[in-house]
């Protein structure tokens, strides 16, 4: 056999079968999914998979299910196999993959649709099996599609940050391309499967060898050969009444005809090969078809050979591969991960966070030691945490294997939440200050102490396995190498334990394991037992925990322990919240304090008999001396009080500098630019009045200059008519351009100087800013003015006239123009009416006093008419209602100097007038 092109050629059509193991391992390259922690010892492990178990990691893992976007990324989350880093770096490369995940994320999510499992098929190809057609093509499928994710990868480096940096591009997707850096994506055997076979027909083709080539167009001659003889003998045989029509089949994997029985002799030489089922038609091969009949099964079996031969070659060139192939799938599943933790994260509002060392120091970018060694703000359970989340729908991509199957509902083992949504679950604050060691919560049965402990314990994990965190701002923790947790009931009748036997036997399993990188959490230490004996076996485990754990979190209802940090500042206070109003936990920690446990009061909300409640107080009282308990009950209730009083004023005195500093700010802004605004307001009046001028002046001349043409033509009996009709048309141009406005005066006395509405006047106690009156002065000599965005009522003494060396030269031209025409047109009638232009509404001559208050729509309305251009059309909307705002506005209207006229509201457009300006 020898291969066309890419093939090494050889000449024989061997059948590659291995017969014995292959001489390499895959270990070595493969990947584990199914560690949890550093290399573990028996017990270790098995205490760390108990942990697992309490803690509800599978369910946890279950949630990123839906976010896998492989087969086998799929059956990792959902057999909690998620890889958690075993060391800090490991943990802190995995955070930064979900976060290099994020940013390829907002160009578009990654096609991971070609990807198959093929361990199967690898497996079978190192065992010897001869693969198929259709394994070769998931191999090769498989193979391309993971080479398309890399350069997706490498393209998205290249161009999402082309403009800013290369090299901030490169590291910011760094983590997801070091995966792939080393994988071998067998380019040669992808090309030569595809060059060997056709996957959309699943057919080997021709050009995959010589031999294959030369067998295939041999036997093509043949069959044609074979079909024209045998085509030509039927035809005889139907034209001799043998046969009802034409018959060429098969039997025996031999080409051959149809005749009746009584026809037979028609074929003297022929070979009977099958008789039909009612013996009337006999199969029969002519004796001039047995060579090519004999040519055909020949060729067709040399076929069949040399296509095992091509299949053998590329199932042992795959067999050499595989550990390279799986090493590269290994590649494509962390990635695959990567961006499942990178939607899971988006999809709760997860935040990423970040380490802090023994110091208490934090290796984040920005530098800086923290006070606290566990800083997690607004944290959520993310088994809860349902509220918060957006929909999949948003999220997850088209190549999503979960993304038509997907129920949220289903996530989330609470089921459906409560009413009140918004308020569950509660998210807590965890603070513990640097050098503290042991944190013993305090608190009332169903206030939430397990929870918090879990969410805790959870959070750990989270950050080890590269997931982000369902809280607030930045979460601050240490990395622990185990997290050991005994939380509910180990009691087993099949190994002979009572409740506290199994408590006992899992903390003293806790405390051979535990190292000082451990997080150990433990709930109700040493309950169960009597109260004296459990809090000194409790204290004692505490001092051991102390000094040999990074950190150790108990629950209790042992008061005692609360007094352990009077004596050593490694111990630390925590209590769960509990209003006695409501008889309800908040669910809040307290840090720092310690909690009753509130038994009686919730016993007797719960619905207790009151002689029962009031006798367990008295026992109370003798058991506790001097009301201790009870005067600390109503210190804890006081200072809880005060807080919430302190924090109340405190958002109340932000709220309110919030507000001053917007409007600081925006006063700010106003005063900036406000001399450019004068000087460009002054522009346009100047540009406004020349133009205005330009135009009397052009149309004046037009009328004298058609009178003049007129008069010319006219008889004498008409020169008086004429006249007239001129003196009307330049009156009316006189009356347009010499309205009864006028600009504001030079500055006079203060004292007799009042301010009009809509007049800009200078405001000193505002450092002589301008300002625009917007209500006229009342009785008590104060003037509402407006300044930029702000309204402010001033005293009239503080209010100025603009100086005259202040005003635009509109001030002086529009004088000049009314003297100008009326000393030229002084005896003209002024009868015609102005042309205001086209009266078609828009946004920009519009105002709507629709909701407004009389007075708030007058002031609207006025500052409205003040800024509008001369001779145009203003649209008022007051709508129906009451008519209260209509009255003000045609008030308005009716008095303003600036309006010509005004048309009340008509059956064509209820609700509007439209007034005209000169």
């Amino acid at each position: 056999m020898e291969l066309s092109n890419h093939f090494i050629s050889i000449k024989k059509s061997p059948i590659l079968f291995f017969t014995t193991k292959p001489p390499f391992s895959t270990k070595a390259l493969t990947k584990p999914f199914d560690s949890h922690s550093p290399k573990l010892t028996s017990p270790a492990h098995s205490l760390q998979l108990e942990t697992l178990k309490i803690l509800e990691w599978s369910s946890l893992c279950n949630q990123l299910t839906p976010f896998t976007s492989t087969s086998m990324g799929q059956s990792i989350t959902r057999n909690a196999k998620i890889p958690i880093g075993k060391s800090k770096e490991e943990s802190q490369k995995l955070l930064d993959q979900t976060a290099a995940a994020l940013a390829v994320m907002e160009s578009g999510p990654l096609d991971f649709s070609g990807i198959e499992d093929i361990t199967r098929i690898l497996d079978s190809a190192v065992s010897g099996t001869l693969l198929t057609v259709g394994e070769l093509c998931a191999v090769r499928r498989t193979l391309r599609a993971a080479r398309a994710v890399l350069e997706r990868l490498k393209d998205s480096g290249d161009c999402s940050e082309r403009i800013s940096s290369i090299l901030l591009s490169l590291n910011r997707y760094a983590p997801l391309l070091e995966i792939l850096q080393n994988c071998s994506f067998q380019i040669e055997l992808e090309k030569k499967v595809g060059f060997c076979i056709d996957c959309n027909l699943s057919k080997i083709l021709d050009r995959a060898s010589e031999d294959l080539e030369i067998i295939r167009s041999e036997r093509k001659r043949n069959m044609e050969n074979l079909d024209r003889l045998l085509k030509g003998i039927s035809a005889r045989i139907f034209q001799a009444g043998g046969i009802d029509k034409p018959l060429v089949t098969k039997r025996r994997s031999r080409l051959c005809v149809g005749v009746r029985a009584s026809h037979r002799y028609l074929i003297p030489d022929g070979v009977v090969l099958n008789v039909s089922s009612s013996g009337v038609t006999y199969f029969m091969e002519p004796g001039e078809a047995v060579e090519l009949n004999n040519l055909e099964v020949m060729l067709s079996d040399s076929e069949k050979a040399e296509e095992i031969a091509i299949l053998s070659l590329l199932t042992s060139e795959i067999a050499e591969s595989a550990r390279d192939i799986k090493y590269m799938l290994d590649g494509i599943i962390e990635v695959d991960l990567s961006f499942a933790r990178a939607a899971y994260a988006y999809w709760m509002n997860g935040v990423r966070p970040i380490w802090t060392s023994e110091g208490c120091g934090g290796i984040s970018s920005s530098g800086g030691d923290y006070l606290l060694s566990i800083d997690i703000e607004g944290i959520r359970h993310p088994l809860l945490n349902g509220t918060s989340r957006k929909r999949l729908s948003n999220i997850l991509g088209s190549n999503s294997l979960n993304s038509m199957e997907v129920d949220e509902d289903s996530m989330l083992d609470t089921g459906k939440p409560s009413k009140n949504v918004s308020e569950f679950p509660v998210p807590i604050n965890i603070k513990v200050e640097c050098g503290t060691r042991v944190v013993v919560i305090s608190g009332p049965n169903t206030g939430g102490k397990t929870a918090s402990m879990k969410t805790l314990g959870v959070a750990s994990l989270m950050s080890k396995a590269g997931l982000y965190l369902p809280a607030k701002n930045t979460p601050k923790l240490p990395w622990f190498d185990f997290v050991l947790a005994d939380i509910g009931d180990h009691q087993s009748l099949e190994q002979n334990l009572s409740t506290f036997s199994g408590h006992i036997s899992r903390i003293c399993k806790i405390l051979e394991v535990a190292s000082n990188e451990s997080l150990v959490l433990v709930d109700e230490i040493c309950s169960g037992t009597d109260p004296s004996e459990g809090v000194a076996l409790s204290t004692s485990i505490l001092h051991y925990l102390r000094d040999h754990v990074n950190l150790a979190v108990v629950t209790t209802h042992y008061a005692d322990l609360s007094l352990l940090k009077d004596k050593d500042s490694r111990f630390e206070n925590a209590a769960m919240e509990f209003s006695l109003e409501t008889l309800q936990p908040t669910y809040q920690i307290l840090w720092g304090c310690t909690g009753d446990s509130n038994a009686l009061s919730i016993a007797k909300s719960i619905g207790f008999d009151s002689n029962i409640i009031e006798r367990a107080r008295k026992w109370v009282e003798k058991l506790v001396p001097e009301k201790q308990q009870e005067r600390s009950g109503m210190l804890y209730q006081s200072l809880l009080e005060e807080r919430n009083r302190l924090e109340a004023q405190a958002r109340k005195g932000a709220s309110l500098h919030t507000e001053i500093m917007e409007l600081y700010h925006e006063i700010q802004a106003e005063s900036e630019d406000l001399d450019g605004r004068v000087k460009a307001l002054m522009a346009k009046e100047t540009q406004l009045v020349q133009l205005e001028l330009k135009a009397a002046n052009s149309q004046i001349e037009t009328v004298v200059q058609n009178v003049e043409t007129q008069l010319r033509k006219a008889s004498p009996d008409q020169f008086n008519s004429l006249i007239k009709k001129s003196e009307s048309a330049i009156a009316s141009i006189v009356e347009a351009h010499c309205s009864s406005d006028s600009l504001p005066a030079s500055e006079t006395d203060t004292s007799s100087y009042t301010p009009q509405l809509g007049e800009q006047v200078l405001v000193k106690r505002l450092g002589n800013k301008l300002a625009t009156v917007v209500e006229a002065p009342r009785d008590d000599e104060t003037v509402l003015v407006q300044y930029g965005k702000i309204r402010v009522r001033m005293k009239k003494s503080d209010i100025r006239a603009i100086k005259s060396d202040k005003k635009s030269k509109a001030t002086i031209l529009v004088p000049s123009l009314k003297r100008q025409v009326k000393q030229s047109f002084s005896e003209l009638n002024k009868d015609e009416e102005v042309s205001h232009g086209p009266r078609v509404q828009t946004s920009k001559n519009t105002v709507d006093l629709r909701g407004m208050r009389v007075e708030e729509a007058a002031q609207h309305l006025n500052m409205a008419i003040s800024a509008r251009e001369p001779l145009s059309v203003i649209f008022v909307v007051h709508g129906m209602g009451t008519g209260a705002v209509k009255e003000g506005a045609l008030e308005v209207l009716g008095k303003h100097p600036r309006v010509a006229k005004y048309e009340p509201e008509s059956p064509m457009n209820f609700g509007c007038t439209v007034a005209y300006i000169k």
